[in-house]
């Protein structure tokens, strides 16, 4: 999905009309509540384990770990390998930079949005609800019409990324099952459509189940998805280990380099590094919230 960073305000400055917007944006907001928090990012990894490992004491709501593991599952999937993958093809190396730049500003950014959906998440029966078109609309006036809005806005946008989350899924599964089977199928052969038929119901039993049954599943496949995740970006990283001060001069001259700053490659880096950043790690983009929202914490922070 294509940044809307082509704005006839910006075009007429040169090398910026395609960055101004995402950098404003992402980078820009990172930026202030990173120095309006005192870099929150240095917060203890330890004393972050610690609450989310606290034990719930309450039963409404869910627990801060569970909230995590359902966060880490909308986070960690194929928008870390598309994004990356995307940004290196079409902003070269040096957009890998930007990423990192992204995506260190991004965790302040995201811990904000999570604070927000603490602070005005809402109680339903045993549940708590909440997320960007709550808090949105507490901020915004406390107008039904803006969370009805939000909501429309939030919805359509998740309705416009099934078809391409489907596809990954879909596409995954019957690759993992011919390399099994060591034959290739026709997209239109009656196997894939049995894939089909069983990953819906397993979804559908997962969903109906409302957001305890989510979050149990979730505690159990996020940590062996992210194992294997880390696991096999290691085995490559020790593979290629001889390449790794080619790789690190790459990224900084692809970001940094005459040539890229004077010949307009540095905003295509640039753009394109924070565009996949925030398809990588969601920072800003409003989707995180909702698993914020449901964790029974005793502090918002």
């Amino acid at each position: 999905m294509g940044f809307p960073y082509q704005s006839q305000l910006v075009c007429g400055y040169p090398n910026t009309w395609s960055i101004v917007v995402p950098v404003l944006l992402l980078v820009g907001m990172g930026i202030y509540f990173t120095v309006s928090t005192g870099f929150i990012q240095r917060m203890s990894f330890g004393q972050t384990v610690k609450i989310m490992l606290r034990k719930q004491t309450s039963t409404t709501g869910i627990s801060a770990l569970g909230s995590f593991m359902l966060g880490l599952a909308m986070r960690a999937g194929p928008g870390n390998i598309v994004g990356i993958t995307g940004a290196i093809s079409v902003g070269g190396p040096g957009a890998l930079f930007w990423m990192w730049v992204a995506a260190f500003f991004g965790m302040s950014t995201a811990f904000m949005e999570s604070v927000l959906a603490q602070l005005f998440k809402e109680k339903n029966g045993k549940e708590y609800v909440g997320g960007l078109p709550f808090y949105g609309r507490r901020i915004l006036g406390n107008k039904r019409f803006v969370g009805l809005i939000l909501s429309c806005v939030y919805i359509t946008y998740a309705l416009l990324n099934v078809p391409s989350q489907t596809f990954n899924v879909f596409s995954a599964v019957g690759t993992i099952s011919e390399t099994i089977a060591g034959q290739a199928y026709p997209r239109q052969s009656m196997f894939y459509y049995i894939i089909a038929v069983v990953l819906v119901f397993i979804c559908a039993f997962i969903i109906f189940g409302g957001i305890r049954r989510v979050v149990a599943y979730s505690n159990v496949l996020v940590p062996v998805k992210a194992v294997l995740f880390c696991g096999i970006s290691v085995v490559i990283i020790l593979i290629n280990f001889p390449l790794i001060p080619y790789f690190f001069k790459e990224v900084v001259v692809g970001a940094f380099s005459p040539h890229a700053i004077f010949g307009g490659t540095i905003g295509v880096a640039l753009a394109q590094g924070v565009k996949r950043g925030l398809m990588s790690n969601e920072a800003g983009q409003g989707t995180i919230t909702m698993a914020a929202a449901v964790a029974n914490n005793k502090h918002p922070l």
